[in-house]
């Protein structure tokens, strides 16, 4: 066995570092805790080169003295913590006393600090963790730290950068986090020279998320609830305004930025039935409850948490959003008025008709209530359930085909009148339906599925899966680049730092998809250019959930991501669900589903065709 022995300071603070600091917006999280720790009202950051060869915060805290500071920089050196019992009510920010000493010792530091009331403040220069140089200096009250040449000394953590464009939106994400969590506290953020940031901190809320999301943030619904001994506040979107990712889920305990599936999960089961499929909503909350009752040591980041009641946290989220959409003007209000009674006598007076609102807005307590008594209603007998069930079985929809055979009937199929004009290529109908077709179009269901008979069989077939999976092999089959469309206006779409970051870094990808784009100030982009089969009112959705994808990972191969997005392209462009199709374009799709093998799912993996045969439909008719 190898001999052991005990790691060198230094060795230790570079794998506490590997643990803290990832990237510049793990240093300015750590560095943007102190400085709220410290009581700053003001926090000023500035960066370039997206932070990896300059970054400076600057606060108004209570500073440091001299002998603190050349403490801090050492490990485990905190103020938070004092005694074991303190571990079970944190209450700051920061507590483990790693980051500085991480920072530091992948880095050059230089800190000017000053506490109120004393003559001067100290400057402290270090490299590498170690202290190179300290004066006297001065300076105003607070404490102004800059980071210079991040990873000078690791250079295998330095090949594992992004580009300056995606490090800086990562820092500018991780500001606007602390400026969400901290509406008390006006935070000003500069990158390159121009400020991209500024909040008042006024304390509200309201106030942080609009200097945050811009106008975006007109259309989230305020919410405020109390549960317990636990207090719920922000703002969560309207079902109508889903994403297709949770990349604009914010949640905050004591105001501590976190990531907790509990709350995911809470907040999406008050969405349940209200929202598509794939879609998710937004949020900005704020979760206070007592320290006693949470765990924030549970990981390095100090982003995951544990709850002592995590019932009680997941009731606290969940009937505190639903209350507040319930309370959301957006739906129409149908209001029922008595008729008109004969005009009164000029000496009558007779009180107007009272108007009655047809829906009732429930507190997050009455829903509470709601949901209990649904739950303590009396359940039905084991007979009558097993009824219910075998009822159920018997009209249950036959299983999806996985082929469709198409032999030549004996009698001849009645011919089909001829198709009228068929309109522009590259919506559906890309050749003429032969008039001997094996089958018979019957019509159309719901305004989403065809309905063909052939022989013994009906099958229903899905418009949209099978036009998404013929767009799909179109695209698919096209190796160069996707013919696209330049747009007269271009189209401005607004979205978050990681998502517009994701796309400018993968620009060239786009292109070749038919997307040009074009950053266009902060957290903004220009979208000039999309692919030919993509209507314009869908490419910001299409922008979104592409983005949504390579956030995720999908990027081992090209290949793979190609598919991906060619995924995305072909859902947007596809005729959907609902939509008022002529009978030309349903025989189109239904003869390309019939004639072709490869048609059997869309490409999320719906069936496409599902098929109810004679038999079947006479034993529901109790006919067999």
């Amino acid at each position: 066995m190898p001999k052991i022995i005990q790691l060198s300071p230094h060795i230790a603070n570079l794998i506490a570092a590997g643990e803290v600091v990832e990237r510049p917006a793990s240093v300015v999280k750590e560095l943007l805790e102190n400085a709220v720790d410290a009581g700053a009202s003001q926090i000023t950051l500035e960066i370039r080169d997206g932070g990896m060869t300059f970054l400076r915060v600057t606060d108004n805290g209570c500073g440091m003295s001299s002998e603190d500071v050349k403490t801090a920089f050492l490990r485990h050196a905190t103020s938070k913590l004092k005694t074991a019992e303190d571990l079970a009510a944190i209450v700051t920010m920061g507590f483990r006393g790693e980051a500085l000493a991480a920072v530091a010792s992948v880095s050059r530091i230089d800190v000017m600090t000053k506490t109120p009331g004393a003559i001067s403040g100290t400057s402290l220069s270090l490299e590498a963790g170690v202290i190179t140089e300290e004066s006297e200096a001065g300076c105003p009250d607070g404490t102004t730290i800059i980071v210079r040449d991040l990873f000078f000394n690791t250079p295998a953590r330095m090949k594992f950068m992004k580009s300056d464009t995606v490090e800086g939106s990562k820092v500018a994400a991780a500001i606007q986090m602390q400026a969400l969590a901290h509406p008390e506290v006006a935070f000003r953020f500069l990158r390159d020279g121009k400020e991209v940031l500024s909040t008042p901190g006024t304390g509200s809320l309201e106030a942080a998320v609009y200097c945050v999301y811009g106008r975006d943030s007109g259309r989230l619904v305020p919410l405020e609830s109390k549960w317990e001994n636990y207090t719920l506040s922000g703002f969560v979107s309207k079902p109508t305004d889903a994403r297709p990712s949770r990349a604009l889920q914010t949640f905050f305990v004591n105001g501590r930025p976190v990531k907790s599936r509990l709350m995911i999960a809470a907040l999406e089961e008050a969405y349940r039935n209200q929202i598509m499929t794939g879609k998710f909503p937004a949020c900005v909350l704020h979760l206070t409850l007592p320290a006693s009752a949470v765990d924030v040591n549970v990981h390095p980041a100090k982003t995951e948490v544990k709850f002592l009641n995590e019932k009680a946290v997941f009731d606290c989220i969940h009937y505190g959003v639903l209350g507040a959409l319930n309370k959301t003007p957006d739906r129409p209000q149908v209001q029922f008025q008595k008729p008109a009674a004969p005009a009164p006598a000029p000496t009558a007076a007779k009180p107007a008709p009272k108007q009655e609102n047809f829906f009732r807005t429930m507190s997050a307590q009455e829903y509470k209530n709601f949901a209990t008594a649904v739950k303590e209603a009396p359940k039905p007998s084991p007979l009558a359930a097993a009824a219910v069930a075998a009822a159920v079985e018997q009209t249950a929809i036959p299983p999806v085909r996985e082929s469709v055979q198409i032999p030549c009937p004996a009698p001849a199929p009645a011919p089909i009148p001829a198709a009228a004009p068929a309109p522009e290529p590259e919506q559906v109908v890309m050749e003429a339906v032969p008039q001997d077709i094996p089958w018979r179009y019957v019509g159309e269901l719901y305004s989403s599925y065809i309905l063909v008979e052939q022989g013994e069989e009906a099958y229903l077939i899905d418009k949209h899966a099978a036009h998404e999976r013929i767009l799909f092999e179109k695209l698919k089959a096209e190796q160069e680049a996707i013919s696209a469309q330049t747009l007269l206006t271009p189209i401005t779409h607004r979205s978050s730092p990681d998502e517009i970051a994701i796309l400018l870094d993968n620009q060239a990808l786009l292109e070749e998809l038919g997307f040009e784009i074009q950053e266009f100030g902060e957290n903004t982009l220009l979208i000039r250019q999309i692919p030919m089969d993509l209507d314009s009112s869908q490419a910001v959705d299409a922008l979104q959930t592409l983005a949504a994808d390579l956030l995720n990972g999908r990027k081992e191969r090209k290949d793979s991501v190609r598919d991906e997005l060619l995924h995305t392209v072909a859902c947007k462009a596809a005729i959907k669900a609902g939509w008022k199709s002529s009978e030309e374009e349903l025989l189109v799709l239904a003869k390309q589903v019939l004639s072709r093998e490869d048609l059997k799912h869309c490409p999320h993996g719906r069936p496409i065709c599902v098929s109810l045969s004679k038999k079947q439909l006479e034993k529901q008719f109790k006919r067999s």
